[in-house]
């Protein structure tokens, strides 16, 4: 019962702070699953967010949806949806009830605007924490040409991002790992 109350709290703060849809909310998921409650470390939250993009919908969900069924099956699976979804819920009811009557306001745009930095601080600190990681996996000038690889593909010749995720996590599947080689060149006994 508690693994369920705290995928519901991580899950809840997440959603109810996670204003401007899901990219803001993918820090502060990182920070629940990762740091707070450690369900997953650094490597499974990139291969999980890597996997959620692919994927049509809200990352939030699928996010909240794998990580729920990982660590406690399809109820918790549940459990997590439904506590991501539950503030924006509220915060729609709240918000058509009673604030539409102040969208005009230049407050309600300032708050658009405010929020808006904070969100690219947010993905910022994130990018630059998997970028840190990247040393130990492709090395930093590999990731820096898939970096830009990456950029230029999709801003130049506008291929899809998702098509793009798509292909790195083919390759990464079918890419032969140099950890599993090592260990069985050592069951073998060949140094």
């Amino acid at each position: 019962m508690k693994t369920h109350l705290h995928l519901f709290i991580a899950f809840f703060r997440s959603g109810m702070l996670g204003f401007g849809g899901g990219p803001s909310a993918i820090p502060l998921v990182h920070k629940e699953v990762v740091q707070t409650f450690k369900w997953m470390n650094d490597d499974e939250f990139s291969d999980v967010l890597a996997l959620g993009n692919t994927l049509p919908g809200p990352i939030n969900t699928k996010m909240a949806g794998y990580i729920g069924y990982r660590v406690a099956g399809v109820l918790g699976m549940i459990n997590a949806v439904l506590s991501s979804i539950v503030p924006s819920i509220l915060m729609m009811i709240v918000l058509l009830t009673t604030l539409a009557s102040f969208k005009d306001q230049p407050w309600v745009a300032g708050m658009t605007r405010g929020v808006m930095p904070i969100v690219v601080v947010l993905m910022a600190v994130l990018t630059w924490d998997f970028f840190k990681k990247s040393k130990e996996g492709l090395g930093y000038k590999g990731s820096i040409v898939l970096l830009v690889a990456s950029f230029l593909l999709i801003e130049l010749l506008h291929v899809h991002p998702g098509l793009l995720i798509a292909l790195l996590l083919s390759y990464a599947l079918l890419k032969p790992n140099k950890q599993k080689k090592e260990e069985k060149r050592a069951k073998r006994g060949v140094s």
